[in-house]
């Protein structure tokens, strides 16, 4: 086998291998030993494919590293839509006592309490927090 085919082989593998881990940083690997395999077929040495491949390889995780894909953002699950469902609902609240109520969301008694800054009226909220079954609202 040629040495651009033993390259390009190994480079496919290795995406193979990205889409079970759900990273990108072997994709970037990937992406350094096609080059290896490019570089293969410009006729140079081994030595020189390993270190173009290297190369692109390092400098393609380092910049993935940095970049935004590199650091998932970090979001508080009690605060975060796509964690909880429940973020986003409204919830009617016929009083308050306190800045606190109970009413009946999904079928269960809910603790309901208000967010910084919002004034307790009786009516319609929406829920923008969730702290075990204690519901915090804001004005919808």
């Amino acid at each position: 086998m040629a040495d651009w085919m033993g390259w390009l082989v190994a480079a496919g593998v290795l995406v193979i291998l990205e889409l079970f881990t759900g990273t990108f940083y072997l994709l970037m690997i990937a992406v350094g030993t096609a080059v290896g395999g490019i570089v293969a077929l410009t006729g140079a040495g081994v030595p020189v494919q390993a270190i173009g491949a290297a190369a692109v390889g390092v400098l393609a995780t380092g910049l993935l590293h940095r970049s935004r894909f590199g650091h998932p953002a970090k979001t508080d699950a009690q605060r975060d839509r796509n964690v909880n469902l429940d973020i986003g609902q409204r919830v009617q609240v016929p009083a308050w006592q306190d800045g606190r109520a109970r009413v009946m969301y999904r079928g269960a008694l809910w603790d309901v309490e208000l967010g910084q800054g919002i004034a307790p009226h009786p009516g319609e909220f929406r829920i923008v927090e969730v702290h075990g079954s204690r519901l915090v609202v804001a004005n919808p």
